[in-house]
């Protein structure tokens, strides 16, 4: 059984040299007798010499295969390029910082030959800093919301998935994509094991707080919630006004004398256009990427390929 092992990489080049090789070493080991493995190793425009790393990984490993991208597409970008040269029966998605550590492999596989489409390696304790954590925690809610991901199943950056999720995946071609709401959609047959987090080998992570929320806006591109949720809060705010309207002119008519100030009408104006102009916003998003899927933004665009 072949592995296709796919490592978006960035900034990592003195990093993934020691990820291949210790994932090399669980292949050699008794424990996973049967599998072999290739490495889709793609280069999200690195600043650093990562792509001349993957270069010399190649030459000496004939089962590393490199991809350079263009310009800095992003990481599920890049894991999508890489599921679209991958051959394996299975392919694994990992980090290239040593989070997800190779040691943790023999446990996703194994969880995975219980008959799984899709498996997810869940940390035991999160090695990531309070930020992350947070953003993480929001991600696990708005997930299971936007995305229809099953309550009982928990996801991260380290999964397995068989060759015939990985074909349907590859037929998504839309600019912005997240990989998990592209499972969600083929099988809900997923299954979680327990693994454990590891520490980064080495500098920070290259997710900043606008490349973030720039990944949770992916999230739309997969659900009609935002939409329904806009058409829900017009209609109660709706309500609202009128039924504020018909308090205010019962009161007039029960008593003339009352007085109708300007303020309150004011703070009323306010609330309703700002949830006008939240609601166009909302709909601003989805014609925005209905614009660029139309004039075909690419979902990567490849500078250079070794060994493919």
């Amino acid at each position: 059984m072949l592995i296709s092992i796919i490592i978006p990489c960035y900034n990592s080049e003195h990093m993934i040299g020691n990820v291949v090789e210790l994932v090399r070493s669980e292949f050699g080991s008794e424990e996973l007798t049967g599998y072999e493995c290739e490495f889709i190793l793609v280069n999200d425009c690195s600043s650093d010499g990562t792509y001349d790393a993957i270069v010399q990984l190649s030459r000496k490993y004939p089962e590393v295969k490199g991809i350079s991208l263009m310009r800095n597409f992003g990481q599920h970008n890049a894991l999508m390029c890489g599921l679209n040269y991958a051959s394996g029966d299975y392919c694994i998605g990992m980090d290239d910082d040593l989070q997800t550590h190779p040691s943790q492999l023999p446990k996703i596989i194994r969880k995975m030959e219980e008959g799984y489409d899709i498996v997810y390696g869940v940390y035991k304790k999160s090695t990531n800093k309070a930020a992350k954590r947070l953003t993480s925690r929001l991600n696990k809610i708005t997930s299971g919301i936007l995305l229809g991901r099953p309550k009982s199943i928990q996801s991260s950056n380290f999964w397995m998935i068989t060759k015939s999720v990985r074909d349907q995946v590859i037929l998504y071609k839309n600019y912005n994509p997240y990989v998990d709401g592209i499972f969600f959609r083929c099988s809900h047959n997923i299954g979680n094991v327990e693994i454990d987090h590891h520490i980064r080998a080495e500098g920070e992570s290259g997710y900043t707080l606008k490349k973030l929320l720039s990944l949770w806006m992916a999230y739309w591109n997969f659900s009609v919630v935002p939409l329904r949720a806009a058409s829900v809060i017009g209609g109660i705010t709706s309500a609202a006004g009128f039924i504020a309207a018909v308090v205010i002119v019962i009161h007039k008519l029960m008593d003339p004398t009352t007085t109708i100030g300007w303020s309150s009408l004011v703070c009323i104006l306010l609330i309703f256009f700002g949830l006008v102009l939240l609601v166009l916003g909302i709909i601003g998003e989805y014609i925005g990427d209905i614009v660029l899927s139309i004039n075909s933004t690419p979902q990567y665009i490849i500078r250079d390929k070794v060994n493919l």
